[in-house]
């Protein structure tokens, strides 16, 4: 985030969770990407131990009340370690947590928060399911009112975190006859007898981050780990659509941001016909695009977390959220690509962290709702909020401001 819209708290903050990302040992980084190391521990241990996962939480539960411009700043941050540290520290204390601080107990936040966020426990969200990603409302995992407890039958895959996870956060289907979004409601699910981390992905990119398929075979979850209400689980889906979302962007420019670094470093003491490449305008044009579009992709975040902590409309909320994760996670990927580009075929091998970075950032369109969909609820809320603005008369009517705008038999519509 930008140094001079952040206050002293803000600022002092993110000196610490630079000193931590500084102290993150090269190796671990190395041993993630070649799946040495399943699930990041030790960093998740650490950064618990510093106080530095939910910060906007309250004091009481183990965060700092602060708020979701505090937050992105901590996500980009935490990004520039690579990807998937950034999702590893933001599925568990950034997600799970917060559908639970939205929609808890106080019973559940003592049981799963605040042991979480000091570090002691892990957690994963399971959302996606073989059938289909995008579409939460076919779930197909349910779970069976039994009187005392509900018994649990599914599974999800791509749960990152699933293989280490001490709980779990599900949705499943419990009412099947009613109508998709009043039938499904949210659980917390502790790994016991019945749960299983069956297979763990090969993934292009993002490893070490314990991606596996998780399945649950008649699993008996007590009354008390229902999540908000019986069938309510859309609701706590709505509010978690915020930060896998902004979460998701605000950490991609951390990703892509030492990709601009290596290839600044790098064109301006590499030469060529002689003199530094970064003399060239094929070569500067590039890296002057990728600072552009990494400052860009900080102004809308800025924009949209700010427009998060105070409240507004949530349709206006829910589409810049969508477009911050389209626009930002695409920004960054193009600004990841014109890094490798003009580093050359060198930028193309592991002498440089350029190529990890470029695989790592592949995820982010992908995940957390494909961009696609976000393209949907951006144009679907934008020609509502245009009908509403165009029924109460706020702004200018622009459609007349040509030379023959009387002229209506010229409009033809049908």
């Amino acid at each position: 985030m930008f140094d001079y819209l952040l206050n002293d708290a803000q600022l002092a903050l993110r000196d610490e969770v630079r000193e931590f990302v500084k102290s993150i040992p090269r190796q671990m980084i190395l041993d993630m990407d070649a799946e040495k190391i399943h699930f990041p521990v030790d960093f998740l241990k650490e950064a618990g131990r510093r106080n530095l996962m939910g910060c906007r939480y309250p004091e009481k539960w183990g965060g700092r009340n602060m708020d979701w411009v505090t937050t992105c700043m901590v996500m980009e941050e935490v990004g520039t370690l690579g990807y998937i540290f950034a999702c590893t520290f933001g599925v568990g204390a950034e997600l799970v947590c917060d559908a639970i601080i939205l929609h808890g107990t106080d019973h559940q936040k003592a049981r799963y928060v605040a042991p979480l966020l000091k570090g002691e426990i892990f957690a994963a969200e399971c959302l996606t399911e073989p059938r289909g990603g995008s579409d939460f409302f076919g779930t197909a995992t349910k779970a069976e009112d039994k009187g005392d407890h509900f018994l649990l039958t599914g599974q999800k895959r791509f749960i990152v975190g699933g293989e280490a996870a001490d709980y779990f956060l599900v949705y499943a289907r419990t009412e099947p006859e009613a109508e998709p979004r009043k039938g499904i409601s949210c659980f917390i699910v502790d790994r016991g007898p019945g749960v299983d981390s069956e297979y763990l992905y090969g993934l292009m990119g993002c490893r070490g981050g314990g991606a596996s398929r998780v399945v649950f075979r008649d699993v008996r979850v007590p009354k008390e780990n229902l999540l908000g209400k019986l069938h309510g689980g859309v609701e706590v889906f709505n509010t978690m659509m915020i930060p896998e979302r902004l979460g998701t962007a605000a950490m991609t420019i951390g990703a892509a941001r030492p990709a601009l670094e290596v290839a600044t470093g790098y064109t301006s003491r590499r030469k060529a016909f002689g003199q530094p490449v970064a003399a060239f305008q094929g070569v500067a044009f590039q890296v002057a695009e990728a600072a552009m579009l990494l400052d860009a992709s900080r102004s809308m975040i800025q924009t949209t977390a700010r427009a998060v902590d105070h409240g507004i409309d949530p349709r206006r909320i829910r589409r810049m959220v969508s477009q911050a994760k389209k626009f930002v996670t695409e920004s960054c990927q193009k600004a990841a690509h014109h890094a490798m580009q003009v580093m050359g075929g060198i930028g193309y091998t592991d002498i440089f962290p350029v190529e990890r970075i470029v695989r790592d950032l592949r995820l982010a369109s992908i995940w957390t709702g494909t961009n696609e969909v976000m393209s949907m609820i951006i144009a679907n809320e934008w020609y509502k909020e245009y009908a509403r603005a165009k029924e109460a008369r706020r702004t200018r009517d622009a459609e007349m401001d040509a030379a023959a705008a009387d002229r209506e038999e010229e409009k033809v519509y049908e």
